[in-house]
């Protein structure tokens, strides 16, 4: 169906322009993804393969997120002297690219060990970020608790020798961490807020315990009062690592009933994988009354229904 506007000279702009953003939430579709890696951080294949397999699907709009840079070796994390380099050939692909490209970085949060997020988003010039949770540092300790990844017995053993196996105050830090950033850092999308409970695997703690849900609830409170996006990231069931989506059953309708505004990610380590489980993840949103995405474009976010 074409839609036609007609633009009185007489019309007021600021009409114009909320009619026009209702057009936007009412006849665009969209396909995006704008969380993921590729082998500048611990991606599996180079950017240019991930360009070229956003084409082949359809993706309008993709973001690289490579994650930003962490105190201490490691192999997941961008080196920041790369980050120039990173941004450069994102931006080398965008001219013969069907798919929008942005460029973008999915920023830890450690209380007093890792930079302000606006020191990436100013110095290179970032279009967006995302921020999380992968690494928890107990009150009055430099160790970290290792909450991601492949193998399990990581996270168990850091729940021992960090926490005496103490699953609510363990379990606790990673939350009280989460509103930390939510409250001093200025982030676009928060990345897989309940990955916690990845690795538990229903063994530890339950989602339903009323202390857990008090966690939940304070965080979504930040969310909304700092105007932040949720993701819905499919990662945990492609990699078969979680029997749910990030979030939670429980979020998502608490989202729903706070209007808060939402992204679908596969959080892609692999071309393979950038649209895995995104039917699934329309699915699971509209069965909670969740109708609407948000897009990136010109700095801004805005809404358009699925």
């Amino acid at each position: 169906m074409d839609v036609v506007i007609f633009m009185s000279q007489k019309m007021p702009l600021p009409f114009f322009l909320q009619y026009f953003h209702y057009l936007c939430r009412n006849f665009v579709k969209m396909k995006c993804n704008y969380h993921t890696h590729c082998t500048y951080c611990d991606g599996k294949e180079p950017m240019e393969l991930i360009v070229k397999r956003a084409n082949e699907i359809g993706l309008d709009h993709l973001g690289f997120s490579s994650h930003a840079p962490v105190p201490g070796e490691n192999d997941f994390a961008i080196d920041e002297a790369r980050i120039p380099e990173y941004v450069k050939e994102i931006h080398s692909y965008q001219e013969n690219s069907k798919t929008q490209l942005f460029a973008a970085l999915e920023c830890d949060f450690i209380p007093g060990m890792t930079q302000p997020f606006d020191h990436y988003r100013n110095d290179y010039n970032m279009d967006y970020l995302i921020g999380g949770v992968h690494l928890v540092r107990p009150v009055n300790d430099d160790r970290l608790w290792f909450i991601d990844g492949s193998k399990r017995e990581i996270y168990d053993d850091g729940l021992d020798q960090l926490f005496d196996h103490q699953v609510e105050k363990a379990v606790t830090r990673f939350w009280e961490q989460t509103f930390e950033m939510l409250e001093q850092e200025r982030i676009d999308i928060i990345a897989h807020i309940d990955k916690i409970k990845m690795h538990n695997q229903h063994r530890f703690f339950t989602e339903q315990e009323p202390w857990y849900i008090a966690l939940v609830d304070h965080a979504l409170d930040l969310v909304r009062k700092h105007d932040v996006i949720l993701e819905i990231n499919t990662r945990g069931l492609y990699k078969k690592r979680c029997d749910s989506f990030y979030p939670s059953d429980y979020i998502l309708a608490q989202a729903r009933k706070m209007h808060l505004p939402f992204v679908i990610s596969s959080d892609a380590h692999k071309s393979e994988e950038l649209d895995l489980y995104y039917n699934e993840a329309v699915a699971k949103l509209k069965s909670f009354g969740i109708d609407q995405l948000v897009y990136f474009d010109n700095k801004n976010w805005h809404e358009y229904s699925i």
